[in-house]
Parts: C-alpha cells; structure tokens; sequence
C-alpha cells in the first residue's frame, strides 16, 4: 500500500511582501495572464473601458491574454515609480496570478526551487509563516473577487 507523499512544505514556509515590485520586474520576459473578469475590474479601477484596458495594456498570447510589459525593462506596465520606490497602480485589485505569488507552482516544486525564487524574491524566507492548508488554499485561488480575503 502506498502513502500520500508528503509535501517537502508541510511543515509551512515564511513569507512577507517587501514591496520591492522585483516580482514584477524584468529583465527577463514574463506573462500576467488576466481573465475577462479581471479585463472588466481592472477597467472599473481605471475607471476606462474593457476595450481601453484590452488596447492599452494587454495583449493575446494564443488563446490567452497578458498584461504588457515595458518594452526596455520588462516590468509589468501597471508597476511604477513612486517616490523611488516601486509600486503597483492597480495592486487592489491585480490579477490572481499576482495575488498567489510567492505560492505558484513552479517555485513550490521543491526546495531548490523555493530558494532560487528567494533569490529574486527578499520576502521569501522572512516573516508571516503559512501553513500547508493555507499555501494550498492560495495555490487554488481562481476566482479572488468572488472571495472576501482577496
């Protein structure tokens, strides 16, 4: 009979938000994937259109749409300078893609990949502690404007 293997997080992992705007950063090339629903509150926010957020700040990719990224940098288009420190101009309501960050799948494929995440990323490794109930419950967040933690 064979056991569930256990996550190499079970025991939780530490992080905190430094609000650097690396995660969001260049140089190299990235997707923010976004949905019609997010399309329609990010237009809200801006208070413009769906078609003036898809025109001005989005583009396909297959059958997928993403978010621009500045043509020198790669910096997603919504992250600026604000006193000399970055910051979203859509953070209240950005994509899920961005609200489940450090917690995707790809830096939660083991430790090595967790820590080389912690290289681009100084939240990782430092502060709040999740749980393994919690990661996992961020991990499967889709729909965050149907759930009142967001």
């Amino acid at each position: 009979m064979f056991e569930n293997k256990k996550a190499w997080y079970a025991d939780g992992l530490h992080f905190e938000c430094q609000k650097c705007g690396r995660c969001c950063s260049g140089p190299v090339e990235g997707y923010i994937w976004v949905c019609k629903e997010e399309i329609d509150i990010i237009a809200d926010f801006l208070d413009i259109t769906a078609g003036q957020v898809r025109q001005n700040y989005l583009h396909r990719v297959g059958l997928r749409t993403t978010i621009v990224e500045q043509r020198c940098t790669r910096d997603c288009v919504f992250l600026e300078d604000v006193g000399g420190a970055k910051s979203c101009r859509i953070y209240p309501v950005r994509p899920n893609q961005c609200r489940t960050w450090p917690f995707w799948s790809s830096n939660l494929a083991g430790p090595d990949a967790w820590n080389k995440a912690a290289q681009r990323c100084g939240g990782i490794n430092r502060g709040k502690e999740y749980t393994f109930d919690e990661i996992e419950k961020i991990k499967k967040r889709k729909q965050w404007w149907l759930d009142k933690e967001g």
